[in-house]
């Protein structure tokens, strides 16, 4: 165990960081949640793959399609290489 001592004052701001991570925490998980949730029901009543699905979102929040596609493109390069496409 560590000799640090932290102050009253470093102890209460300790405590409102750790509840404060807490909760945001449980947020995000339970908005993580309900997002599986509605991306799985949306990809079963459009019958694609929840995770294709679920990459697109994640795809367009990070607006990264330009860095998708070059990274697709360089998959097809290597499997076109070895002679490994359909």
């Amino acid at each position: 165990m560590s000799d640090r001592m932290f102050s009253a004052e470093q102890k209460l701001k300790l405590t409102q960081i750790i509840n404060e991570g807490i909760q945001v925490m449980t947020e995000i998980e339970d908005l993580n949640a309900g997002l599986n949730d509605t991306v799985k029901a949306v990809a079963e009543e459009l019958e694609i793959k929840p995770s294709i699905l679920k990459k697109a979102v994640r795809t367009a929040f990070k607006a990264s399609l330009t860095q998708a596609n070059q990274e697709h493109e360089d998959l097809n390069t290597i499997l076109e290489t070895v002679g490994k496409t359909l």
